[in-house]
Order: structure tokens, then C-alpha cells, then sequence
């Protein structure tokens, strides 16, 4: 079961964490809440979730591509 939950956690973009991390939350409150939520809206936030992986992704590739002046 662990290595099932750390290959979800890993491909899962790391939305709820990074929530989680930055408002003092348990991850698995916020997974909860994205799920359950998901059901009673019948999909919404689930768009929230996939505008929030894009960002994050965008976010990382551009502070890693970004250069120092001095490297130039």
C-alpha cells in the first residue's frame, strides 16, 4: 500500500502538498476535500486542480531555465 500511495503522490503533481505546506494543513485533509468536493460539483474542482498543476509546472520550468547574468 505504500508504494501504491508514494506512485499517486508522485504523479499527482504535488497540488495538495504544496497546499498543504503553505496554509499548515494535512495533505490528506486537502485530498479529501478535492475529492469529495469533486463528487458534490460533479467536477469543478477538478479543473481548480489541473489550473493549479499547470501553474506549478510553468512556475518550475521558468526558475529553472532562468539564467544569472553572470552565466551569460
Amino acid at each position: 500500500m505504500q508504494i501504491f500511495k508514494s506512485l499517486i503522490e508522485q504523479k499527482a503533481f504535488g497540488v495538495c502538498s504544496k497546499i498543504g505546506d503553505k496554509m499548515g494543513l494535512c495533505t490528506r485533509r486537502i485530498r479529501l476535500f478535492f475529492i469529495y468536493t469533486t463528487f458534490l460539483t460533479l467536477g469543478s474542482p477538478l479543473i481548480i486542480y489541473m489550473i493549479l498543476a499547470f501553474w506549478m509546472n510553468i512556475k518550475n520550468y521558468y526558475y529553472e531555465k532562468r539564467t544569472a547574468v553572470w552565466d551569460l
